[in-house]
């Protein structure tokens, strides 16, 4: 078996196994039987399950899987670091703020970006070991980019907070 195709399984292994588990403590933690609101996390979860290592499988659909996944990431931390707000450790230590609120699973999820982010470098950008990267921090597919989306949509979920309170 190539490096690469070894590379890649071991990642979209890692991806899933990663979607999985996170799926598996949002059942635990937000039953969909208790309360309706909780159908967003599950279906968020079974498209990380299912549909992004699908897309990431094949080179003509990576990019869809780059993009969703990312979205997922960064949806997911807005409305986990909105709960952890809303629902603040008592009292507030560095330690309660590091343990009792939701930024374990938020650096979880980020490290689900992580590994989509080196699934996609790793196809488009080659297996060199010095690969000529190219293009202006802010524009896609750099880091940048995803910065600038975390930021606007964080922006415009906190003002439908605001306004449909």
């Amino acid at each position: 078996m190539l490096t690469r195709m070894h590379t890649k399984k071991r990642l979209l292994l890692a991806l899933i196994l990663m979607a999985l588990g996170g799926f598996l403590l949002h059942l635990r933690i937000h039953p969909f039987a208790q309360n309706s609101s909780n159908l967003l996390p599950i279906v968020a979860g079974l498209i990380s399950i299912i549909v992004i290592p699908a897309l990431f499988s094949f080179r003509k659909t990576i990019a869809y899987g780059y993009v969703l996944n990312g979205l997922l990431v960064i949806v997911g931390t807005i409305v986990m670091a909105h709960y952890a707000m809303a629902h603040k450790p008592d009292p507030l230590t560095w330690r309660s703020l590091l343990i009792g609120t939701t930024l374990a699973d938020i650096l979880v999820l980020w490290g689900k970006f992580f590994i989509g982010q080196a699934l996609f470098d790793l196809e488009m950008f080659g297996y060199d070991r010095q690969p000529a990267r190219a293009g202006r921090s802010w524009r896609y597919p750099n880091l940048g980019w995803w910065f600038i989306h975390l930021l606007a949509i964080a922006y415009i979920y906190a003002l439908g907070n605001i306004w449909w309170r």
